[in-house]
Parts: C-alpha cells; sequence; structure tokens
C-alpha cells in the first residue's frame, strides 16, 4: 500500500513538473523530445553496462560475496539507464545526479552494506541458529563442538599464537597391574 501511495504521488509530481518546463521553454514538444532522447540515452547506457554482469548478480544472489570491481563500478550507471529510461524529469535528474562520481561511490559503499548484510542474514538462515546453541551442549547442535574449536583457534591465532600456560600437552597409556615392578635396593649398605 505504501509502494502504490509513493508511486502515485511521484507520478502527480511528474505531471506537475512536466507542465511546470513546458511552460517554461516554450512548448512541450521540447519536452517530449527529451523523453525520447534520455529514453535512447539510458536504453544505451544498460547495453553497455550490464553485459557480462548476470552471472555475478546470480553468485550474488546465492550468498557468493564477490569484490568484482566490474558489478560495484557499473550497477551504479545501470541504475542510472533505468532512471533515464523511466519517462519524467524527476527520474532523469536522478539518474544525473547517480553519474556524478561522489553520488557513485556513496551509492556502492551503501549497496555493499546491504548486500553484506543480507549475505549475513541468508548465512545465519543456513546455519539454522547453530551459534545459538554454543552455551547449551544439549542443544542438539551436532557442529557445536566443531564451532567450539574453531572458535578457540581463532582466538588463539588472535592472541598471537601464545598458548594457554595451563594446557599440558601429553599423551596418555593405560598401566597394566602384572608388570613387573622395579624393586629398590638399599646402595648404602
Amino acid at each position: 500500500m505504501k509502494l502504490a501511495l509513493i508511486v502515485l504521488a511521484t507520478l502527480v509530481l511528474e505531471v506537475f513538473v512536466w507542465i511546470g518546463v513546458g511552460d517554461l521553454v516554450g512548448s512541450m514538444w521540447y519536452v517530449f523530445f527529451w523523453f525520447i532522447a534520455a529514453f535512447f540515452i539510458g536504453l544505451n547506457m544498460i547495453r553497455k553496462y550490464s553485459a557480462g554482469l548476470m552471472p555475478q548478480m546470480q553468485q550474488m544472489q546465492m550468498g557468493q560475496m564477490g569484490a568484482d570491481p566490474s558489478l560495484t563500478g557499473n550497477l551504479p550507471k545501470i541504475i542510472a539507464g533505468f532512471l533515464f529510461i523511466v519517462p519524467g524529469l524527476i527520474t532523469d535528474v536522478l539518474a544525473l545526479l547517480i553519474l556524478i562520481p561522489g553520488v557513485q561511490n556513496a551509492l556502492k559503499g551503501a549497496m555493499m552494506k546491504v548486500m553484506m548484510k543480507r549475505q549475513q542474514s541468508m548465512m545465519d538462515q543456513m546455519m539454522g541458529g547453530m551459534m545459538g546453541d554454543m552455551g547449551n551442549p544439549q542443544g542438539g547442535n551436532p557442529f557445536a563442538d566443531m564451532i567450539r574449536q574453531m572458535q578457540e583457534m581463532q582466538n588463539q591465532q588472535n592472541s598471537g599464537g601464545r598458548r594457554d600456560s595451563s594446557i599440558i600437552d601429553g599423551e596418555a597409556r593405560e598401566v597394566r597391574p602384572e608388570a613387573k615392578k622395579i624393586e629398590m635396593k638399599d646402595v648404602n649398605k
């Protein structure tokens, strides 16, 4: 419902801007020709920058985050191309703003945060809350020991490889009771 209201408000605002700019420049035909030119500009931008991006987008959806600079560099340009295709002066101004390098960098950062958050939520779903049962050994988590060992190894690496002095490495053997006993002789007779 919110989205429908936003789209409706945007359409009404676009119509008022079209009429205002048409009156300002003297003819609505100029605005109409701009829409046609912007459509082809956007179409060419999408064709140019989206070549080969679909496999990378599919990998990102599956949770395999790639730090490919072509994807992060081209995605804002593809969004700008889409905004050029949509008829309207406000969307065209937004598209022009996205093409500014500073705005592109901010948009890239925001997109990467969203993708990282999405990837983390996917990992949490896949792990099925395994990390939540870490404190409860009877929690039914078959991987709890493995996760605990991995965390201990990571903590050990983070502490500079220092070992805890209370841990003694060694080997245990079973001693048979019928083994020969060593006789103690008094040597100071």
